[in-house]
């Protein structure tokens, strides 16, 4: 591909994406699980799925269950939402050796994880993902998230990867509110910024990112997407307020709640339940 006009695959991506979590049973992929889970995010104001990434357990799962993961999920979705699929690595060659083997599976493009651990300089995460975006003609979503990988890489770096056609979007774990609004501001046309810190969601609207892929947002779906909707639509104050009524869900590490917390999630989620 030599220029950056958008057939469907590579169209930019927006909303409410689920970053879905890989149910087990036994300590093994929990088929049955999955499906009900699928089926109840196709009724959701769900715009796309994640695969197998950090929190779908991307790193325990083994070739054989990553791939059958991929083959039920895009049954049974049956292309009612486009599927990506969660990567990372820090050998170059190897997660190019991973791309080609997986260019036959049925997803529509990759979230990518900038290499943990090896620290690379920002050439070298440039050289990274122009080779990972050579690999493959799917759209690769770039996902930073430096307080995980150990490396940040700078808005300079990835709006010279927005230029490569594949590279069409990042989520956003930055944790750096300045560098965010700058790319917010700098960021070419049909390249996407997707939040992917929960309880910055809706800051990150007001900043103009173009949604978010929230973990939190498996509970209380249609909240998350209401106010994202009541907030394009202008009315800042209902989507402040439908806001409120989420911030609680959205936590930090995950531990063992305690029983307060379960008090609260229990109050909050009855009355979605109930509807």
């Amino acid at each position: 591909m030599d220029t950056r006009q958008l057939d469907d695959r590579l169209a930019p991506i927006s909303g409410i994406w689920l970053p879905l979590v890989t149910p087990f049973r036994e300590g093994r992929l929990d088929e049955r699980s999955l499906l009900r889970l699928l089926r109840h995010y196709l009724g959701q104001p769900v715009d796309g799925l994640i695969l197998a990434a950090t929190t779908g357990e991307g790193l325990t799962l083994d070739e054989a269950e990553t791939e059958r993961l991929a083959a039920l999920a895009a049954a049974e979705v049956a292309g009612r939402l486009p599927l990506y699929l969660g990567l990372s690595g820090s050998d170059t060659r190897k997660l190019a050796k991973t791309l080609a083997q997986r260019a036959a599976w049925p997803v529509e493009g990759y979230l990518i994880a900038c290499p943990y651990y090896v620290r690379p300089s920002q050439e070298g995460l440039y050289r990274h993902f122009a080779a990972l975006a050579e690999v493959t003609d799917r759209p690769i979503l770039i996902y930073n998230i430096p307080y995980r990988t150990g490396v940040n890489m700078t808005n300079e770096t990835l709006l010279r990867l927005a230029e490569l056609p594949n590279i069409t979007g990042l989520k956003d774990c930055a944790a750096d509110a300045a560098q965010s609004a700058e790319l917010l501001r700098r960021k070419p046309a049909g390249f996407s910024v997707l939040t992917g810190e929960d309880a910055q969601f809706h800051a990150a609207l007001a900043q103009g990112a173009d949604g978010g892929i929230l973990a939190t947002a498996h509970l209380r779906t249609e909240g998350f997407a209401s106010a994202r909707a009541q907030f394009l639509a202008g009315n800042n104050a209902a989507a402040r307020e439908i806001w409120h009524g989420l911030i609680d869900l959205v936590r930090l590490p995950m531990t063992e709640i305690t029983t307060a917390l379960a008090a609260r999630l229990s109050a909050a989620l009855i009355p979605a339940t109930a509807a």
